[in-house]
């Protein structure tokens, strides 16, 4: 779960509407008061009345000193939490995590009655001011012309990336019972329900609280990546895969409303992407036969999520009327069909056939000789029903993935409205043109085609044959025969990645398979017209829309995979490969001489690397790397990112690589190279020195003359560039990276537009305010001005992934917030700075920030210190992900990733990544009498509005009191403490000039419905933080105490789940 969701949680928009004083929470309390008696039930059962009450006490007593500190009691708050503190600290281990689990556990079912109460609101219809009904009608209030509107919606494209990063600790088992536990609070809210109904909602609810509290909340083993792609997948098939189409069709229903015309069928205004299996920087364990298994798993699961939507259609198009567009493609349908059945003429069609063309009735009798139709291509064209794989043969992914998600189906499968719908179809198609019958006139199939014949009859089950009886009945069902082929391509389609995964040749001889969108919508488009032009327009409009808009969402990948390695991987690479071939030291070069190197063998023909060439390990797995994405090529993979991007060498020798994988695989298939199949390139921009000189690095790769006729031709001119938040903000403070970032992306719009390519910024944003996270909303909204432009691409990372897309109605609120924040920067950009002295001051406090930030990180012990006063050293024990925590082994904070070096932060609620530096830099502008002049930035500027207004949540957010804590009982050297002290005192002058800025009384004034949730989740989290504290100590004097180390995960766990934006 997470508070950068863009819910009620923050007032954004301002002009819309002020934060409410009096938001209702008292649907959300109830919720919570539910759950809350639920889980003691469980802990009562476990522990015991007598402990329970005691346990119930220490809430109390944890409450009440959080409360007597919000409300600035502070002596009286000390004297509780001090007794709080004796009480914990001499608790016996085993009524110890009962109580750490209970807590952890409520903060985790609290965060899904939170998501609920949005969607509740939502439904009620609370007004956010986001929903493309309102962000329309707005636009053209403001004098946006309906065409524009229309072309703006039309166009634009967003795309969202998931990635795994190690913070998401709830283990995809609770997940799922979160998603039910939700369902259910939706179900409970209804007023037509019976008392017993209403009581059978609650006894559900209970068995779902209680199965939560059974189930083990630790991984026991890290996940490795195919695990994580399929936690992606698993979030778009229980949630995204329903959203999408409701969120399309809300987006098409505006856009007719105001301009009165529906979104185009092709309109792709959304796309998924992910980084799970693809990305391999830092991360041994991402190689490319993982990458290779990753993207052959995605469409293996896409095309059986399309294949039980057909199988739905098929049952409801049982309609007779159609196109003559349509009915010459059943035509050819079902002669390819016959010639893939290897039955004499193709085009042996016999029989009396009743039908309807473009509205009006027909007859056609038609005798066509040759050999006539075998019944196993009828079959396939009125069925598509071929045998199943059996389940034992099947490659040990795809078996992983059936056994957990339960994807494959023999006979039945839950259609997505989740009623029961047989996989082959209870109705038994009609059969245009009718088969002979089996009087001896029918020839009989020789040679291959009878063998082929003879192994399908045999592998044919006999509960198949009872539902797909052999005989028929009169009439023509076009639709169905056009869905029956469809569904035969998507069963292909199936069997061929298995045969992949296998790691053997895949046999097409049976048919085609989709390796494209195009392909499948092509045969959905032709039966929406059809119904369309036969006056079923409104059934067109039912499932074969959202199927259509599915595929242009989804396409035959549901998310394109991209690939990420660091640049220095592919200088070694090609250092190797230059120091083999004699040419010398390619790392050892300067710019200029790489530039010339590489754009010389790019305009060449010939092969650089040898197919023979002897490399090192870590070599090869670059160089397989590139033959995967030779292999796979555009139709499954996104964009190859390079990370740690400085130099326009970077991208040429990515382009160089890829060219030789083609040539290579080119060469042993004996065909010519596809080079247009080439992946974009992308340079990902991260160091606060990488940001800044972003415009000349891009500068000079547009420049020159190979690259520049490449992405003319290859690419469309169009540029992507990626802007990193994490590792900017690790290096420099939170305030430096975020001006960096923003000059950046203005000195990148400007030079592209100069060197006329369309530039798609890439925004690489993590969950917390310290990697770039807050509301997505607030995020495209503050951004430069020109710097979307109808296109944009952002990650989501983490616990993020569940908390905005775990459950459809808030996905497809979400979806539709981000889609109306892109329109919004489009069509109307954000105000750039007023005034040019507002740049230079910001200048000023970058400058001061990131020199308080360096110098307080780089400072002498505070390594020591950091490892003492956190949790950082014990995340090796975490199996919350397959990457490591750090780029490499040893070295100090330099080493460690941006991800646990806020994590860490995070759970001794210092938090100190997202504001450290800040209040100097604030504070220098206070004692030059520019103070003024900061409140007018505040009020008139978007980006430093909603950069000043998340500061303040997480300021919120920090306490004091237990950061203070890990100090007293974790940190024994003095100067380490003092270290701590400085860190405290710095917070509360950090907080002091941050009211003074904002003009407010308390943090979060503008926004009392945050600060009221954290009130209710601090009695909850603080108890945890206490136990943690204890079980560091303890397990750092006996490090292989196994139930103290389970024990501290669970810390880790239910602090994570308090806290939301973890990392």
């Amino acid at each position: 779960m997470a508070d950068s969701t863009d819910d009620f949680h923050y007032a954004e928009v301002r002009a819309v509407r002020p934060a409410p004083e009096d938001y209702p929470l008292a649907s959300l309390d109830d919720d919570c008061k539910l759950i809350g008696s639920l889980l003691d039930d469980c802990l009562r059962l476990e522990i015991g009345e007598e402990h329970f009450l005691k346990v119930e006490r220490l809430r109390s007593l944890a409450g009440c000193a959080s409360q007597l500190f919000q409300k600035g009691d502070t002596d009286a708050s000390q004297f509780l939490s001090k007794r709080l503190v004796d009480e914990l600290f001499h608790l016996p281990l085993d009524q110890a995590l009962p109580l750490t689990r209970a807590c952890g556990h409520y903060l985790g079912l609290s965060g899904v009655a939170e998501l609920h109460h949005r969607v509740r609101r939502s439904r009620q219809g609370a007004v956010s001011g986001k929903s493309a009904d309102e962000v329309l009608g707005a636009l053209l209030q403001e004098g946006v012309d309906p065409q524009q509107l229309f072309d703006a919606v039309s166009s634009q494209s967003l795309e969202i990336v998931l990635t795994a990063h190690p913070t998401q600790v709830v283990r995809r088992t609770l997940q799922y019972k979160h998603t039910k536990i939700a369902a259910l609070l939706q179900q409970n809210d209804r007023s037509d329900l019976t008392p017993n109904e209403k009581e059978t909602v609650v006894n559900e609810l209970a068995q779902e609280v209680s199965a939560v509290w059974q189930t083990e909340e630790l991984r026991r083993k890290k996940p490795t990546p195919l695990d994580e792609a399929r936690g992606g997948l698993n979030i778009l098939e229980q949630s995204l895969w329903a959203a999408v189409p409701a969120f399309v069709a809300r987006v098409s229903a505006a856009l007719k409303k105001y301009t009165g015309r529906d979104l185009p069928l092709e309109a792709q205004i959304l796309k998924f992407g992910s980084w799970m299996g693809g990305d391999r920087d830092g991360n041994p364990s991402v190689t490319a036969e993982v990458t290779r298994n990753a993207v052959c798993l995605a469409r293996w699961i896409a095309a059986d999520l399309y294949l039980r939507e057909i199988d739905a259609l098929r049952l409801e198009l049982s309609m007779t009327k159609c196109s003559s567009e349509l009915w010459n493609l059943v035509k050819v349908t079902i002669n390819e069909d016959n010639a893939i059945a290897g039955y004499g003429d193709p085009g042996a069609l016999h029989s009396y056939v009743s039908y309807d063309v473009g509205g009006f009735a027909a007859q056609e009798c038609t005798m066509l000789t040759g050999t006539g139709v075998g019944p196993q291509s009828f079959e396939a064209a009125m069925t598509g029903v071929l045998p199943r794989a059996p389940f034992p043969s099947m490659p040990p992914i795809l078996r992983a993935v059936a056994s957990e998600n339960q994807l494959l189906h023999s006979e039945s499968s839950l259609s997505i409205d989740g009623q029961l719908t047989p996989t082959q179809g209870v109705e038994q198609q009609s059969q245009c043109p009718s088969r002979r019958e089996s009087s001896g006139s029918e020839p009989e199939a020789s040679g291959a085609a009878k063998k082929k014949l003879d192994k399908k009859s045999s592998q044919k089950l006999t509960v198949d044959k009872m539902l797909h009886p052999v005989g028929g009945h009169a009439g023509c069902h076009p639709y169905r025969i056009i869905l029956g082929s469809v569904r035969q391509k998507l069963q292909n389609t199936k069997k061929h990645m298995e045969d992949v995964l296998s790691g053997q040749k895949p046999d097409d001889d049976e048919g085609g398979w989709y390796d494209n969108p195009e392909e499948l919508a092509h045969p959905l488009k032709a039966c929406y017209r059809s119904l369309w032009e036969t006056g079923a327009g409104i059934i067109a409009d039912g499932r074969l829309l959202d199927i259509i808009r599915r595929v242009y969402c989804f396409g035959t990948t549901l998310m394109k995979l991209d690939v990420r390695q660091e640049s220095t991987r592919h200088t070694a690479a090609l250092d190797e490969i230059t120091n083999y071939l004699g040419y010398g030291s390619y790392s050892q070069w300067d710019e200029d001489k790489r530039l010339d190197f590489l754009t010389k063998e790019l305009l060449g023909n010939r092969p650089l690397i040898s197919p023979n060439i002897s490399v090192s390990d870590e070599v090869k797995e670059v160089i397989d790397t590139f033959r995967v994405v030779a292999e796979h090529g555009t139709s499954s993979l996104g964009a190859y990112v390079i990370s740690m991007a400085s130099a326009a060498s970077d991208v040429l020798a990515v382009e160089l690589l890829q060219r030789e994988a083609r040539l290579l695989i080119a060469s042993e298939n004996f065909k010519q190279p596809d080079h247009s199949n080439s992946l974009r390139v992308v340079p990902l921009f991260e160091t606060l020195s990488d940001l800044d000189g972003a415009g000349a690095v891009m500068d000079r790769l547009l420049s020159n003359e190979w690259y520049r006729k490449h992405l003319r031709e290859v690419h469309a001119d169009q540029q992507e560039v990626m802007l990193g938040y994490s590792d900017s903000g690790k290096d420099a403070g939170r305030l430096a990276a975020n001006w960096a970032l923003y000059k950046c992306q203005e000195t990148l719009v400007e030079t592209l537009k100069k060197q006329g390519v369309k530039l798609t910024l890439f925004h690489g944003r993590g969950g917390s305010i310290g990697r770039g996270g807050g509301p997505m909303y607030l995020a495209i909204q503050s951004q430069p001005p020109g710097s979307v432009s109808g296109r944009l691409r952002i990650t989501e990372q983490g616990e993020m992934v569940q908390a905005k897309f775990g459950i459809p109605a808030v996905a497809q609120n979400q979806l539709e917030i981000c889609t109306t924040a892109v329109l919004l920067a489009t069509l109307t950009p954000p105000r750039p700075p007023r005034l040019e002295e507002w740049r230079k001051f910001m200048d000023v406090m970058s400058e001061e920030a990131c020199k308080t930030y360096r110098e307080v990180i780089g400072g002498p012990r505070f390594v020591e210190y950091f490892r003492h006063a956190t949790p950082e050293s014990e995340f090796v024990n975490l199996n919350i992900a397959s990457r490591p925590t750090r780029r490499r082994s040893g070295g100090g904070i330099e080493t460690l990733r941006a991800i646990p070096w806020i994590f860490a932060w995070t759970q001794t609620r210092l938090i100190l990544p997202s504001w450290l530096g800040i209040g100097e830099a604030i504070e220098k502008g206070i004692d030059e009498g520019k103070l003024e002049m900061l409140k007018e930035m505040y009020e008139e500027w978007p980006f430093f509005q909603s950069f000043v207004d998340l500061v303040e949540m997480i300021l919120a957010k920090a306490d004091m009191r237990i950061a203070a804590l890990y100090d007293d009982v974790l940190v024994d050297d003095p100067e380490e403490k003092e270290i701590g002290s400085d860190l405290r005192a710095r917070y509360a002058k950090t907080v002091e000039v941050v009211l003074q800025l904002t003009g407010h009384t308390r943090l979060c004034e503008n926004n009392p419905t945050l600060r009221r949730l954290i009130e209710m989740r601090n009695p909850y989290i603080d108890p945890i933080n206490i136990l943690q504290v204890v079980i560091l100590r303890t397990l750092r004097g006996d490090p292989m105490h196994a139930r103290l180390r389970e024990a501290l995960l669970i810390t880790i766990n239910g602090i994570a789940a308090g806290m939301r934006n973890t990392g």
